[in-house]
């Protein structure tokens, strides 16, 4: 049952209650039995109107492999989560400290959990870089924000080695360094943050840390920080880089982009090409070593909530720490709305991207959206590496971490950028072209898969731009519209793949016709192949209307026994889609007048227009006729003793076939393979021979009758066509199949 979702229209958690759910939801999930399902129509309806209240904020690990609302089995609105490389406030100060604030003020929020994760890259990182200097006795420079980034937490590192001995291994200073950690980034809260100290102080909000064990999946909790009764005595009122001392000097700043100093709902949309300008003119100021934008004052602030955000410009970026959007652009707070993944994709994350971007379009009234990849891309590096190694492994394996994951989701871009340059690049070349590529790839996605964007492209009232931020330089270049565009409005999708939802078929419905029906099985196909499938969706309105209005199947499928071809799956279908016909070996053979007559049922009383007869490589019950056959060939006689030996019996007359096409010398395996294709017609040839109501029905054109092969290994549905036979066989005058006559 799906859970209700929060919203101000609940009270408060008490911190130790959010705990309480917090711990829950994590059993839930090392169990493998979570209760978060996918909100509704009316959750996210609830959502919007209502508006979120949190009963936690979290501070984790931009790290694939910890998504923390998976790990703590939350629905949307139940926690508010802040993320970056290494869980921490350093380079992110104002972020992070400055969202807790909201969170914890606006939204209500009690409770605030900072988690790591075992082997954090990031700890570890600083860890080694931190052991490594320090054993070269020489000063670490910083060439890119990753080293200022591992620089910073090098006191993490230090306070770990302290407590560890000198002597430790280096893996086990950097597990430790992983708990420093947590307790390093609850102390700069409690040190930096006057509001956040004193709901801490007054027992309104509960600071504690935790660690995620990736190997297990549970997550360890280990309480306040040692140092919080010390640190509530703080008199700090900003974070260093937000303060005079920290660099912030009064007076600086460009002119006021509003009447409040920053953009707000009280000032007029900005057009988009008004927008571009601004972008092309921060990153300018960046690229020079020139900045002029400078962190909210109080009063800023407090406009910025009162009167409500009014972005310039969305932007969907990557989550690399070397590409900081704001600060690329050299933005105010209120400029820009920023969205940020591995590989500033739409893969693995559609829902949160679109709806996101609606919303920004839509509600905050943006005229821009900008997409931005980056050189030297990291996820991208990963998914050309992955699309190069599938090719020479001939395939692709199984995802075994979300990592994994969204590395083979961005590997068809690789794919597409491959087909782009052609022969003879080399990989740098590849993964710089795809790069580009996919920003494209995510532009067309947006304009393919959301009526509003689309809708307010149409009207002139929104541009989808991209662009690649240079790390090198410092400098985006503007790639303008997708090449596509003009091709994409016409799009009638109006929900990306995983959000769709397949409608059920009753009779009021009426016939399909057999080109639809063909492409509704081809398109599940490919959806299931891709592992998009989009049905199982279903309601109890929907179970109600199939017993109430009666099925109105689209097609008539005669497959396969074998468990690993269930067809309903193979073709992501809905309930009452299709007729689904089964036996060992997709026969007609000893099941003439079951097979015959369902089929002839469902084609006269349901009115389908569509007959697949679906075979599957590996068919044990084709491997065994095929022995059968090759068995009658030698000395010894097959014995028919029981119904599995007159069923082999019955189709080794389809080995047979096989076997006298491919001629002397042919393989078992061989004869097997082409037995499988050559049963398929078969059994259509048998149809067409031996139902005078079927026959009829593909002459006059009003039913089609094709074959196809499933491959286990791919997926993939080959999809045959007619039988060659089918012209002659409309002749037949043969009325009944042999056993029933």
């Amino acid at each position: 049952m799906a859970s209700k979702v929060r919203t101000t229209a609940d009270a408060p958690v008490a911190p130790e209650e959010a705990m309480k759910l917090l711990r829950e939801g994590n059993d839930r999930f090392v169990k493998g039995a979570p209760q978060a399902t996918r909100t509704n129509d009316t959750m996210r309806k609830d959502l919007v109107d209502k508006g979120q209240a949190p009963h936690t904020a979290i501070i984790g690990c931009a790290d694939s492999r910890a998504p923390l609302e998976t790990v703590f089995d939350a629905m949307p609105g139940d926690i508010f989560v802040l993320r970056n490389a290494g869980n921490t406030c350093t380079h992110a100060e104002g972020s992070m400290v400055g969202s807790l604030e909201f969170c914890t003020g606006k939204l209500g929020s009690r409770m605030i959990l900072v988690v790591g994760h075992t082997k954090c890259g990031a700890v570890y990182g600083a860890a080694n870089a931190y052991l490594e200097a320090k054993k070269k006795s020489e000063t670490t420079s910083v060439s890119c924000a990753l080293e200022g980034l591992l620089l910073d937490l090098a006191p993490v590192a230090e306070k770990a080695v302290a407590d560890m001995g000198a002597n430790t291994d280096p893996e086990d200073v950097a597990a430790h360094a992983v708990k420093v950690n947590v307790f390093h980034t609850i102390d700069f809260l409690l040190k930096y943050s006057a509001p956040i100290r004193e709901k801490v102080r007054s027992g309104q909000v509960e600071i504690q840390g935790a660690v995620y064990h990736l190997e297990t999946g549970k997550v360890e909790f280990m309480g306040r920080s040692p140092q919080q009764s010390e640190l509530l005595s703080s008199t700090m009122g900003l974070p260093p880089s937000m303060t005079q001392e920290g660099g912030r000097v009064g007076g600086y700043g460009p002119p006021a982009r509003g009447v409040h100093g920053v953009r707000t709902t009280a000032d007029a949309a900005v057009p988009a090409e008004a927008a571009l300008k601004m972008l092309k003119e921060g990153n300018e100021r960046f690229a020079v070593g020139a900045p002029l934008a400078k962190h909210a004052s109080q009063q800023m602030r407090e406009a910025l909530v009162k009167q409500g955000q009014a972005p310039h410009a969305a932007i969907m970026g990557c989550a690399d720490s070397r590409a900081p959007l704001e600060t690329v652009f050299d933005a105010m707070p209120g400029d820009i709305f920023v969205l940020r993944n591995a590989g500033n994709t739409c893969t693995h994350a559609e829902g949160s991207m679109v709806g996101s971007l609606e919303f920004c379009a839509g509600k905050l009234g943006s005229k821009l959206i900008l997409v931005l990849g980056h050189t030297q891309c990291g996820a991208i590096a990963g998914a050309t590496q992955t699309h190069l190694a599938s090719k020479a492994g001939g395939g692709s394996k199984a995802a075994g971490s979300a990592l994994e994951g969204l590395l083979q989701g961005l590997s068809k871009v690789a794919a597409q950028a491959e087909e782009e340059l052609g022969v003879g690049m080399d990989q740098k070349q590849l993964i710089s072209h795809t790069i580009k590529t996919n920003v494209f790839t995510s532009m067309e996605f947006l304009l393919k898969y959301s009526q509003p964007l689309r809708d307010l492209v149409k009207s002139g009232n929104l541009e989808i731009q991209g662009g690649v931020y240079h790390l090198e330089t410092g400098r985006v270049e503007f790639l303008g519209r997708s090449p596509k565009q003009a091709e994409l409005l016409a799009s009638d999708t109006s929900l990306p793949p995983s959000l769709a939802a397949l409608p059920i078929r009753t009779t009021t419905d009426g016939p399909l016709p057999h080109p639809q029906a063909l492409k509704l099985l081809k398109e599940g196909n490919e959806r299931f192949v891709v592992g998009a499938g989009i049905s199982g969706k279903v309601t109890p309105d929907m179970r109600r209307a199939l017993v109430k209005e009666g099925q109105a199947p689209h097609t008539a499928i005669i497959g396969c026994a074998d468990s690993r071809a269930p067809l309903e799956t193979v073709f992501d279908a809905m309930p009452g889609d299709i007729f689904v016909l089964r036996n060992a070996g997709n026969t007609c053979t000893h099941a003439e007048g079951s097979i015959v007559g369902s089929l002839e049922f469902c084609l006269g009383a349901l009115n389908s227009k569509m007959v697949l007869v679906l075979g599957h490589t590996a068919c044990g019950a084709i491997k065994g006729a095929t022995a059968t056959y090759l068995s009658k060939t030698g000395t010894a006689k097959p014995q028919v003793n029981k119904a599995l030996d007159a069923l082999l019996e019955g189709l080794s007359v389809v080995a047979g076939k096989a076997s006298q096409q491919l001629g002397a010398g042919a393989s078992q395996d061989d004869i097997a393979n082409l037995a499988v294709k050559l049963n398929v017609f078969h059994t259509i040839d048998f149809l067409l021979q031996y139902s005078p109501l079927i026959r009829g029905k593909v002459e006059s054109g009003e039913v089609e009758i094709q074959g196809g092969i499933y491959d286990l290994e791919t997926g993939h549905v080959e999809f045959l066509g007619r039988s060659p036979a089918q012209a002659a066989l409309v002749k037949s005058a043969d009325k009944m199949p042999p056993s029933l006559s």
